[in-house]
């Protein structure tokens, strides 16, 4: 008997592949018996072009949107089957079989009476060549994977016939076997219904064939069905919820509460392996699968209807799944499938090849020069620093939120704090010892960041040689080291890193993670970039708008960091009080705006005003010297807009801008106080940016002059070391105020007193004018760096904690005749220091207290120390030491970090390179066609 072929055609909006579909069927040489076309709630003319086909039957499905769905609705208003050999034949409104492909179907099931399913040769809509799917099967874990997937079709799968599953578009299908099993699941709307269908069908006893003489051009199948595209994180979520699902219905009864319990922590355990492999848009499917298989209510139906067909066990179907080194083997096709052209590479300075090595040595040698003094010290003192605590639980102890001791009180912690203990923690032993090593390393640090930043985007030797050049010596940076600015001595060196990484952002989940690192580090010691650098983010975004998911992580880890203080300070109605510096507040007079613009930081030209009067030459023409040295880097700058390659160009000028304004307006935000003298914010951080800005415009125009490029680098290059003379010749001879120290915050009798009760108060009392007195309350070995405070050094009003402390030191320091006794008691201060004198106007003033302090019988004078003058209170009553919880004793404390851990924990897992070494050739690609794009 002749078998009967009923076709199914369902078109949902596909009026624009509809008239290729159609005039395929009619020209079909095997032509179908009969067709229904069904019409799945379109909104174009899709159902006007199938009536005009003339069909048999005109389906309304609107129903229904999913094509097994719609095809379920058809068949159930459809006459009844009218022979035992009746075939479905189903296709989609983008299925355009060729000439022979019924044929060739029926052909392949009339040979052999066992199969109840066939499935034809997809191959792509535009391009017939390439199979875009010939067969379906499963991974180990019952992940569906295709055996064949964009393909140039060459034969080689041609002798390939029994198959777990087939793709539901182009599919012939026994009716009675469809009837029997149901038709698609319900539940699989899109994703791994053919091959469900398929896995049933072999359990009721069934073969399922692929036919490779049966070809059908597909756009896309039923996956697509009535859409224009899918994105690949709700392709995942699709294909995750059909595993699931399946996973389910397919289970033991006994094993299916198992599967069930492990839902959630199996995508729990997922997102952290999309992480890993940098697909955090995954994550949000990965979730979004599991609750909607946890409230599955599908799944029960599903088993009941497999229970009631299936004849044999998996064992009859496990033989054509995937092997684990079959599935290896295709992601590995598939990898080297996506890589991008290698031929688009560009040639970059090799950095041992091409100088970086050499500018990197001699950098390092210039700084063991200018810091030999600090070889063998183990802690630094002066400007902005202060030795770091002693251990590094302390040094944790004082990030995120909780007790201060300069604040008097539970506050949020500087963000500068966490990159204090991170810094601590690398030489654990000695946490001090890390700025140490940083002052020593800063120079080749700078050099080698700056260098490998200039040879990403240059094709030049000489533009990587000069920019690491200029970077390394760049005023703003060996002023900050010489003031003990550490905030902004850290965001130089970082800032060529974060540009870099951001650069590299837009097309690579490691590369945003690792800027977003990089970004919460500068901006927790530098806080005065972030507007400048969140301009220049949305800029990147604006013109790469298609990595925005990517390029807005930047800016998670630095808000999780910065979120309890600004919260805080706009509690207190200070929110600009966020941008001040980190550490030590230090009253420095402010720049001027031509000063900042020749790279001075502080009042003065880089210090060759005072060079010039030390080598006994009139200091009158340090200006017109350093402007004079400055003209040549300027000028190439300048030069940039003028020359190919303007489009790298104007952003480089703009970040200059934005580095200039920046270091303008801190130089008139005034934010913080160091006793009764006002701080502003420091500037250097400022004209980091703006450096930046104007090396890497120099790049470009080095770049531009090819092989006449020496001499024009030759030149400035010698008027930037020029500038830097004055500077290094400061650092080197130790005329700046960062100096050793043995790492003691307080007198070695407090340390010592210490050890054996922690938590002793020590009064710090410091005279910062013949008038007056700013007063610090220490516990036990002293406030370092890290516990510094911009909550405390920003506050306008006095708590009351700090108004006791005030009026008890006021007290002591004058023969007033206050019962002091009891007050030391309460606050429990066993000590009581004068620090040293740093003006000669205030010896007066220091005398009179040195003697209402030896006249007050109840407090023991030690002596003078390092330190300063102490005094030692012998009868203390031991009470309750007066402080509050710690960052982990609180419920926001607790909060905060576990927060804050949980950032920085799955951006770090982001950050860890897990890209193949063979892979790496394709991301360098990758990496050269957006720096051809940026150069055009």
């Amino acid at each position: 008997m002749q078998p009967r072929v009923t076709a199914v055609l369902v078109a949902r909006n596909g009026a624009k592949y509809l008239p290729r579909t159609l005039a395929a069927i009619a020209a079909q040489s095997r032509r179908p018996d009969s067709v229904i076309v069904v019409d799945a709630e379109s909104s174009d003319e899709s159902l006007a072009l199938m009536a005009d086909s003339a069909p048999a039957q005109i389906a309304d499905a609107h129903a229904h949107k999913t094509f097994g769905g719609a095809i379920g609705a058809a068949l159930y208003t459809a006459a009844p089957q009218a022979t035992e050999n009746e075939w479905l034949w189903l296709l989609a409104h983008d299925s355009a079989p060729d000439p022979n492909a019924l044929r060739a179907l029926l052909g392949a099931v009339e040979i052999a009476p066992s199969v109840a399913v066939a499935g034809p040769k997809l191959v792509r809509w535009d391009d017939p060549s390439v199979i875009s799917n010939f067969g379906e099967t499963l991974t180990p874990l019952g992940r569906s994977v295709g055996l064949v997937n964009d393909e140039l079709d060459q034969a080689q799968h041609d002798v390939q016939t029994d198959a777990m599953g087939v793709a539901g578009a182009g599919m012939l299908v026994r009716r009675q076997v469809w009837t029997a099993l149901g038709g698609f699941d319900p539940k699989l709307t899109s994703v791994d219904a053919a091959l469900d269908f398929c896995i049933r069908a072999r359990l009721a006893g069934h073969r399922v064939v692929a036919v490779a003489d049966a070809r059908v051009a597909s756009s896309g199948g039923p996956e697509l069905f009535g859409k224009r595209s899918i994105s690949a994180a709700a392709h995942n979520r699709v294909q995750r919820f059909a595993q699931l699902h399946r996973r389910l219905v397919y289970a033991p009864a006994l094993a299916v509460p198992l599967h069930w319990l492990t839902l959630l922590p199996l995508a729990i355990l997922r997102s952290l392996g999309h992480l890993v492999a940098k697909r955090p848009t995954a994550i949000g499917g990965e979730f979004a699968a599991a609750f909607a298989a946890i409230f599955d209510g599908g799944v029960v139906a599903a088993r009941r209807n497999l229970r009631r067909n299936k004849q044999v066990g998996f064992a009859a179907v496990d033989p054509l799944r995937m092997s684990w080194a079959e599935l290896r083997e295709v992601r590995a096709h598939e990898r080297q499938g996506a890589a991008p052209d290698a031929a688009f590479e560009v040639e970059r300075p090799k950095f041992f090849g091409n100088g970086g090595a050499w500018v990197v040595l001699l950098a390092g040698i210039l700084g063991m020069v200018s810091f030999s003094r600090f070889v063998d010290a183990v802690a630094l003192t002066g400007g902005g620093l202060l030795p770091l605590s002693t251990t590094v639980s302390e040094l944790w102890a004082h990030v995120g939120y909780g007790w201060n001791d300069l604040a008097q009180e539970v506050v949020a912690a500087d963000p500068f704090a966490a990159v204090l203990a991170l810094l601590g923690s690398l030489t654990f032993w000695n946490p001090s010892f890390s700025i140490v090593m940083l002052y020593l390393l800063a120079l080749p640090l700078a050099a080698l960041a700056a260098w490998l930043c200039a040879a990403a985007i240059s094709e030049r030797t000489w533009a990587p040689t000069l920019a690491a050049v200029a970077w390394t010596v760049a005023p703003s940076f060996l002023i900050a080291l010489g003031e003990g600015q550490l905030g902004a001595v850290l965001a130089h060196i970082l800032l060529p890193w974060l540009i870099l990484t951001a650069l590299r952002a837009a097309h690579n989940w490691a590369m945003a993670a690792l800027a977003a690192l990089l970004f919460a580090v500068i901006t927790a010691s530098a806080p005065s970039l972030i507007p400048a650098l969140l301009i220049g983010l949305v800029a990147w975004i604006v013109l790469r708008p298609k990595s925005t998911h990517r390029l807005i992580w930047i800016v998670i880890p630095a808000a999780a960091l910065f979120a309890p203080l600004v919260i805080q300070q706009w509690g207190r109605g200070a929110l600009l009080a966020i941008f001040a510096d980190p550490g030590l507040p230090v009253a420095r007079e402010a720049s001027s705006g031509w000063q900042l613009a020749i790279g001075s930081v502080v009042p003065g030209t880089n210090g060759w005003s005072e060079l010039l009067s030390t080598l006994g030459l009139n200091d009158r023409y340090g200006p017109l010297l350093v402007a004079l040295l400055l003209a040549p880097f300027a000028a190439l700058a300048l030069m940039s807009l003028f020359v190919p390659g303007t489009r790298r160009a104007v952003p480089s000028l703009a970040l200059a801008l934005l580095g200039f304004a920046t270091a303008v307006a801190a130089t008139h935000l005034t934010v913080s106080a160091s006793g009764e003298s006002e701080v502003t914010v420091w500037a250097g951080a400022g004209l980091s940016l703006y450096w930046l800005g104007l090396s890497g415009a120099v790049i470009v125009a080095i770049d531009s002059l090819g092989r006449h490029a020496a001499l024009p680098a030759v030149v400035a290059l010698i008027g930037i070391l020029g500038i830097a003379a004055a500077p290094l010749w400061s650092l080197a001879s130790g005329a700046v105020p960062v100096t050793t120290s043995n790492g003691r915050l307080l007198p070695a009798f407090v340390a010592a007193e210490s050890t054996q009760r922690d938590g002793l108060g020590t009064l710090q009392i410091t005279v910062t004018s013949d008038s007056t007195i700013a007063v610090d309350l220490h516990r036990g070995r002293g406030s370092g760096l890290d516990e510094q405070s911009t909550l405390a050094a920003t506050s306008t009003e006095l708590s009351d904690a700090e108004l006791i402390n005030a009026t008890l030191a006021g007290n002591i320091a004058s023969r007033s005749g206050y019962a002091i006794a009891d007050e030391l008691n309460d606050l429990q201060i066993a000590f009581i220091v004068l620090t040293p004198a740093t003006d000669s106007d205030t010896a007066e003033t220091r005398q009179r207290i040195i003697e209402a302090l030896d006249g007050n019988s109840i407090l023991n004078p030690i002596g003078d120390t390092a330190q300063g003058y102490l005094w030692h209170y012998p009868e203390l009553r031991e009470a309750e030491i007066p402080v509050g919880a710690s960052n982990t004793e609180t419920n926001w404390g607790q909060i905060v970090l576990t927060g804050q851990v949980v950032v920085f924990g799955l951006t770090l897992l982001l950050a860890i390179p897990t890209t193949r070494r063979r892979r790496l050739k394709a991301a360098k690609a990758e990496s050269a066609v957006t720096v051809i794009e940026a150069n055009q």
